[in-house]
């Protein structure tokens, strides 16, 4: 069976944002707004996308 993914796409930018906050979006795979990458549906992806889900958007795949 194939792994689940989810869709991870910035919908604000990263500027302003403590450095952590940018190192993460970075680590997800995102270099600028509207840019969508696929990830496996991990709990370290989602621990990720929970730090910055101010600015992402998430869509199950």
């Amino acid at each position: 069976m194939a792994e689940k993914t989810i869709k991870i796409t910035q919908v604000k930018s990263a500027i302003g944002f403590p450095k952590d906050q940018k190192a993460t979006v970075r680590a997800l795979g995102l270099k600028r707004m509207n840019d969508t990458v696929e990830q496996a549906d991990t709990p370290a992806v989602r621990g990720m996308v929970f730090k910055v889900k101010h600015l992402v958007r998430v869509e199950e795949v």
